[in-house]
């Protein structure tokens, strides 16, 4: 299977270097932003990463073209975001982006590829920026998420909707059917979470 995912994304050498390009920017927006990587804060992303993609596997909805209903994969980000920030909270969803692409790639265009993998997870970051409220937070950062899709679904895979339908209310249901579940879930584990505990731990 992973071999397989592997030579369909190498069948699509731009969406490769549109991933890269949007790495290097990431990166270079960190550093902007006077972030320094420690060795601590490197080792939990990568936690953070490995716990998500447990969650990820296990799967309690999936879709055909893509997009899933787990067990909370996005809850790790999140936590990244709100203890850490924005700027940690888009590179950790960037790489699970990276980390989705590659257990089950879908590409019909590299923008497609962007607005499908990396830009929706990355804006689970945003949540970073209601340290304060972290349900407001965990909904904006879903809620974003979700639009990053639901722009992909009316661009990119209108040609799948069912004949009649308008792509927009195709991709509202499509994307927003597991979005909403999956984005439910996370929210309800988020509120139960000591966040101010956890985030006294990390740091």
């Amino acid at each position: 299977m992973l071999l397989q995912n592997l030579y369909e994304i190498l069948k699509h050498p731009t969406s490769i270097y549109t991933l890269l390009a949007i790495l290097l920017f990431t990166l270079a927006f960190i550093k902007i932003s006077r972030v320094k990587l420690s060795a601590k804060i490197t080792a939990q992303i990568g936690l953070a990463l490995a716990l998500a993609t447990v969650l990820r596997i296990f799967k309690i909805f999936d879709a055909p073209y893509g997009g899933s209903v787990t067990l909370g994969s996005m809850v790790p980000i999140l936590l990244i975001s709100f203890i850490y920030g924005p700027s940690l909270g888009f590179l950790t969803g960037f790489l699970f982006g990276i980390i989705n692409f590659i257990m089950g790639p879908y590409v019909l265009h590299p923008i497609q590829v962007l607005f499908d993998y990396p830009l929706p997870f990355m804006a689970l970051g945003l949540a970073g920026y209601f340290g304060e409220n972290k349900i407001l937070g965990s909904f904006i950062g879903i809620f974003s998420r979700f639009l990053c899709h639901f722009i992909a679904g009316v661009v990119f895979w209108a040609s799948y909707a069912p004949k009649g339908m308008s792509p927009y209310l195709y991709s509202l249901l499509y994307n927003g059917t597991y979005m909403l579940i999956d984005g439910l879930i996370c929210i309800v584990i988020i509120s139960i979470l000591p966040l101010k505990h956890l985030s006294k731990l990390t740091k």
